[in-house]
């Protein structure tokens, strides 16, 4: 047992990211149903939408299970409501300013969790009362932090300063990864780009397939002018990529980026002019699984790493 799995009321120290095109109530119960815990990414989600996934799970998991949500989402104050009234007990929150929010989810009994990517970032989440912070290093998929702080720097780093449960996340998709969080000082890990090409994610097939096909190197950090996002290589990253060598403006970027490029590249499946978001550790991922079998390999890699570490003389 861990800080975070006594918190949170789970078997295993395991967090499925709340992705967004990707994360939908059959993962999200698959994962929490194996003993990790499972998260709805609301990211993509109206309100409405987001409603009938939280239902479903419930449906299809009696285990804890959580809610992503992005501070800066335009309907932000709809989607809290909606997860106040469906009483939803744990909520990961991103990608905005946690001392809005949080004291009215702890009003409601509900554990709040706040996703950082830098030291600065994680004292004011711990200042704002979550009870626990996401150490999120470079290598993660998706919107990324502009230091390029990497997991294995970031972790120790945010441990030491704050009192809180720490969960590692960026980079680590097997259970050797796993264990090297642990010893640096996390007491959880959150994965996402295994869990993005589990059977039970929502994400398009040609995605998971490309991220199963991808080699070292085939993502790059892009975007920065705007925020920071993790893209596997296609047309429209190197459109952005080259669009930021001869300097385009913070207008052009977003004019470049249009409308619902993450939706078109993950969701339906346009590998050459779609947002293609995912981490670097994509190129050890080699096969399209069940998420229990996912996060059961984690387990056993990690008990057996740890056995073998153990066993070592010196």
């Amino acid at each position: 047992m861990t800080s975070i799995t006594t918190l949170f009321g789970i078997r295993y120290p395991i967090i499925q990211a709340g992705m967004v095109w990707c994360s939908g109530w059959k993962l999200a119960s698959a994962v929490s149903n194996a003993g990790g815990l499972g998260i709805i990414g609301a990211g993509s989600m109206s309100p409405e939408v987001l409603r009938e996934h939280i239902q479903k799970c419930k449906l299809a998991t009696n285990k804890p299970f959580a809610v992503n949500i992005p501070l800066l989402y335009a309907k932000v104050e709809e989607v809290i409501s909606i997860i106040v009234e469906e009483k939803v007990g744990i909520v990961f929150t991103s990608a905005g300013n946690p001392a809005l929010w949080t004291s009215k989810f702890k009003s409601h009994g509900i554990v709040v969790v706040h996703v950082v990517a830098n030291t600065k970032f994680a004292i004011k989440a711990a200042e704002s009362g979550v009870d626990a912070i996401v150490a999120e290093g470079f290598e993660a998929g998706g919107h990324n932090g502009r230091e390029e702080t990497t997991t294995m720097c970031l972790v120790p780093m945010i441990k030491a300063i704050v009192s809180i449960p720490v969960i590692a996340a960026g980079g680590i998709g097997s259970g050797k990864a796993m264990l090297a969080a642990m010893a640096l000082g996390a007491d959880a890990v959150q994965i996402g780009s295994a869990f993005a090409v589990a059977k039970e994610s929502s994400a398009h097939l040609n995605f998971k397939e490309r991220i199963i096909s991808s080699r070292e190197g085939d993502t790059k950090l892009r975007l920065k002018k705007l925020v920071p996002v993790r893209l596997l290589k296609n047309d429209f990253s190197d459109a952005v990529s080259q669009a930021e060598t001869n300097g385009a403006s913070t207008e052009d970027l977003l004019k470049l980026l249009g409308r619902s490029r993450a939706k078109l590249g993950m969701f339906e499946g346009d590998l050459t002019e779609g947002e293609l978001e995912i981490g670097q550790v994509s190129a050890m991922l080699k096969e399209i699984k069940p998420a229990a079998e996912i996060l059961h390999e984690i387990w056993k890699e990690f008990l057996m790493e740890k056995d073998r570490l153990g066993k070592l003389t010196w």
